[in-house]
Formats: structure tokens, C-alpha cells, sequence
């Protein structure tokens, strides 16, 4: 498929796939016009790394661990390797604290916004 139909399904700009493999995230063969031309399975695969981006991590921890996961299903393949989860629970935990310190945050808000309720 080509890009603009990749973007189209995925809901991905093309500027943010191009970056994808610019990055090494994604692959693409070329046609003889030189145009892209993605396989059926690249959907999965940019799904997946929005999913990784909007986790937190960045383009280089991503690619470190695309290879070690399937894109249908996220599950881990036959490559994924100790120091693999090792890094997944340090980035899980890393989320954890982030999650935490939300949680704080939305609490003090609560607080000023009742403070600044009752002088209302």
C-alpha cells in the first residue's frame, strides 16, 4: 500500500511515517517510480508504535524493542530477551511513578479548587 493509504488507515500523518523509517521503525520496498510501497502488515506495526510513543518511550527504546514483539498481537517473539524485560519493567515503573505523580497533582488541584469554591 502506499503511503497515503497507510496514513489514511492508521490515522498517522505521512511526515510522522516517513520519521518512522527514517528511524528504522518501519519499512517500506520501493516501486520502480521510487514511490513506497508498504506491506498489509505495516499497519500493525505503526499501530503498535504509537502505542510505544504514547507510552513514553522514544524512538530509540522502541526500536530496540520492535523486533522482539509481534505486531499483530504485541506478544512477545521467539527474539525477546532477558535484558528486553529488564527494560520493560524499568519503562514500567518509570510510568508508575509518572501515573503517581498525577495522581498528587490532581489532588492538590482538588484542594484549591475547593479552597477557591467556598469564596465564591
Amino acid at each position: 500500500m502506499r503511503i497515503g493509504e497507510l496514513a489514511r488507515r492508521t490515522g498517522v500523518s505521512e511526515r510522522s511515517l516517513r520519521y518512522y523509517e527514517q528511524q528504522g521503525l518501519l519499512a517500506a520496498d520501493r516501486t520502480s517510480g521510487g514511490q513506497r510501497d508498504y506491506p498489509e502488515q505495516a499497519v500493525d506495526r505503526v499501530v503498535r508504535i504509537q502505542e510505544l510513543f504514547a507510552a513514553g518511550l522514544h524512538s530509540k527504546k522502541i526500536g530496540q524493542l520492535l523486533p522482539c514483539m509481534r505486531d499483530a498481537d504485541g506478544g512477545p517473539s521467539e527474539i525477546a530477551t532477558p535484558q528486553l524485560v529488564t527494560d520493560l519493567t524499568g519503562e514500567r515503573e518509570r510510568i508508575d511513578r509518572m501515573i503517581a505523580d498525577l495522581a498528587n497533582s490532581r489532588d492538590v488541584l482538588d484542594e484549591v479548587i475547593s479552597a477557591a469554591s467556598l469564596g465564591v
